[in-house]
């Protein structure tokens, strides 16, 4: 349980790619410390001059479930501006990673899930993997930043006022997932890219994924933090807990 990377091609003469794999048993919702450990491996494993690319994976039955709904409602505010620095470093990680990141997703993908991959230079997804923002069901507000990478304006919006998923054939359909594959090929899949990706010249890497950040169209950690405003003001209102508490009360 908890974050772990590891090298798959260790000893093989082929070093390169590094794997970052999330298990918080039983969906991935990770607490405050969870994000944290994520944000600190990806960006190590960013730094480490011999990884050319690194691969953010999960086990268990989801890539990513968002945050921990239950530390929040334990710990209160404490844990709501813990869990939302802690997202926001995370997402930086991915976006700042010194070399590509693949995300490999496989079940379900949302809330800071949706970060995370929105962050991503590549998505490798099993065919069985929904990505989604339920954010308006358990009192909160934030991703849309990142789910405007994966789809249309339009298609972005409706998704989130309705907490509906899309299915990674429709991501597919629009150019944000690489390849879809059966879950059990997941793995290979990604690793594939990810040696594809490895063979380039590190160097070169490192300052692709610079320039190709440097010409983002939008800077994602200015508004994704504009975004969190809006999540305290709907906890300083008393609308946050409310809806949160429904979600908890219903089973979520």
């Amino acid at each position: 349980m908890g974050v772990s990377t590891s090298s798959p091609e260790k000893g093989s003469g082929k070093e390169g790619i590094a794997v970052v794999t999330v298990d918080f048993p039983p969906v991935n919702a990770l607490p405050v410390d969870g994000w944290s450990a994520l944000a600190d491996a990806v960006r190590a494993a960013g730094r480490d001059p011999r990884i050319r690319c690194v691969v953010l994976a999960a086990e268990g039955r989801g890539f990513n479930a968002g945050v921990d709904i239950k530390e929040i409602q334990r710990d209160g505010h404490s844990a709501l501006i813990g869990v939302n620095h802690a997202c926001a470093d995370a997402f930086a990680a991915v976006y700042d990673c010194e070399v590509p990141v693949v995300a490999a997703v496989h079940g379900f993908c949302l809330g800071g899930g949706i970060g995370l991959v929105g962050n991503a230079d590549a998505i490798v997804a099993s065919e069985d993997a929904t990505f989604g923002l339920p954010e308006l069901d358990r009192g909160a507000l934030g991703a849309a930043t990142h789910l405007a990478r994966l789809v249309p304006q339009h298609l972005m919006r409706a998704l989130y006022y309705t907490s509906r998923t899309a299915t990674a054939a429709e991501l597919h359909a629009h150019g944000s997932v690489w390849r879809l594959v059966p879950r059990e090929e997941l793995r290979a899949a990604a690793l594939e890219l990810a040696r594809e990706i490895a063979a380039k010249d590190g160097q070169l890497l490192r300052l692709a994924k610079a320039a190709i950040n440097g010409i983002d169209p939008v800077d994602v950690r200015r508004s994704y933090r504009f975004e969190q405003g809006f999540t305290f003001e709907a906890n300083l209102s008393g609308v946050a807990d409310r809806v949160r508490d429904g979600f908890g009360k219903d089973g979520g």
